[in-house]
């Protein structure tokens, strides 16, 4: 039986824009529709080529980057002695930067963000190649994945088609004793092309933080790569139907389906859905809404304008229900030995505001409901798991059922695109060069 709390974390991850989880799932799905519709149509030879690409690129696109920073942080920011753990956006605001000093939850700490701030620009330097070197890492990788699936590809196919001529000529000259000609080996014209992407350095501050941004820019190259080092119109045609549903429903869709659910939540129901899962789980909340203190919470909050004042307020106010939910969110990292705010990582302080806005939204919904306090939040976590669920349910059928269905389709209604062309291709090599009659 899975622990309740996991069960939230679980929710919590699937529902979330900024979380590998959803992405994980909806690419499996994705990986095995595609997977078996190459076995149906090419049968072993390019379903094994379909699965060492989906699988492949999966594990780089999903462990490249994180692989490549820990290295980076076992070497470059150990010989330079400085803490990886520092997000250099606490740099950025001297008011935030005193305060993440003052507040540092360890002297150990407190001393790294210190030594950060004596050298700022060394900091963001390292960082800053950490997040180019290991995405240049990952997509090298790809690249040299690539490589080895088509020399794979082809070695197999060659194989199927020697082992097809010999069978026919057994049949056919099996009294004559002729012998198959000797094989020769051809080599792949396909040609390497590195992927590459540009982008201004303020443009990337917004994709070095986030997860999800960092899989784009990956994403990014595989396409290109992909696209460009296609064998045929057929690999080049699938690439588009199947990279172009990946990018919709992977990274746009979802957080549009999830506003379509919530706001038929609201016009519905009358019960606002957007908070995190974990957020309307907070043990406080319950009592809080019964007594209407959430008010005087909420107001407490409000009151505070300036930024440094906010984030002392976020430091020091842990008995606040919004600071309590942002901490439940992970908006609010925690140090795992003494329970405070980790202040060596970024906090996202219009995330917390927002907490604020959705909070005072959700209690003037209980206050006109008439329901009682369990009855009302039980029915809004229900609505909140039943719209993640339906969310990532109409994504894996797009990514698993539907896209490769079309792609299946299309292979079968055009009996020239029937065949794995890659085979074609090589076949008709083997030809020219007498290899095979």
């Amino acid at each position: 039986m899975i622990d309740p709390i996991t069960t939230v974390k679980i929710f919590s991850s699937l529902g979330n824009n900024n979380s590998l989880l959803p992405i994980m799932v909806k690419d499996i799905a994705h990986i095995g529709g595609m997977t078996t519709s190459s076995y149906i149509a090419g049968k072993e030879v390019e379903g094994k080529d379909r699965f060492i690409d989906e699988f492949g690129s999966t594990a780089i696109w999903l462990g490249g980057i994180p692989f490549y920073k820990k290295v980076i942080d076992l070497t470059l920011y150990k010989l330079a002695k400085y803490s990886p753990h520092i997000d250099v956006r606490v740099l950025n605001d001297k008011n935030i930067l005193k305060k993440a000093i003052q507040h540092a939850p360890t002297p150990e700490i407190k001393e790294s963000i210190k030594k950060a701030a004596d050298n700022i620009k060394m900091v963001k330097g390292l960082n800053l190649a950490k997040f180019l070197v290991s995405t240049a890492l990952t997509l090298i990788s790809y690249s040299a994945l690539t490589t080895f699936r088509h020399k794979h590809t082809e070695k197999n196919i060659i194989k199927e088609i020697h082992k097809e001529e010999t069978e026919k000529k057994l049949k056919e000259e099996y009294f004559k004793g002729k012998m198959s000609p000797a094989f020769k080996s051809i080599k792949s014209d396909t040609k390497n092309q590195n992927p590459s992407f540009g982008m201004n350095l303020h443009a990337l501050q917004d994709f070095m933080f986030n997860p999800v941004k960092n899989m784009m820019i990956v994403d990014g190259g595989i396409t290109a790569s992909r696209l460009g080092e296609s064998r045929n119109p057929q690999d080049f045609m699938g690439y588009v139907i199947k990279e172009g549903s990946f990018w919709a429903f992977i990274y746009f869709a979802g957080k549009k389906i999830q506003e379509h659910f919530e706001t038929k939540s609201e016009q519905k129901y009358n019960k606002s859905i957007d908070l995190d899962i974990r957020a309307l789980q907070v043990k406080e909340l319950k009592e809080k809404f019964k007594t209407g203190l959430v008010k005087a919470n909420i107001e407490e909050f409000n009151n505070v304008h300036k930024t440094e004042e906010i984030y002392e307020f976020l430091c020091t106010k842990g008995d606040n229900l919004i600071v309590k939910m942002a901490k439940e969110s992970g908006i609010i990292k925690l140090d795992k030995n003494t329970g405070k705010v980790d202040t060596q990582h970024y906090i996202d302080l219009d995330e917390v505001k927002s907490i604020s806005g959705k909070l005072e939204k959700l209690y003037k919904q209980y206050s006109t409901s008439g329901e009682g306090i369990e009855v009302f939040l039980n029915k809004t976590i229900k609505l909140k798991k039943g719209s993640i669920i339906k969310n990532i349910g109409v994504c894996m059928g797009v990514l698993g059922l539907v896209v490769p269905g079309i792609m299946l389709a299309m292979r079968f209604m055009n009996k020239d695109n029937k065949d794995f062309m890659v085979k074609k291709e090589i076949h008709k090599k083997l030809k020219q060069g007498n290899v095979v009659a």
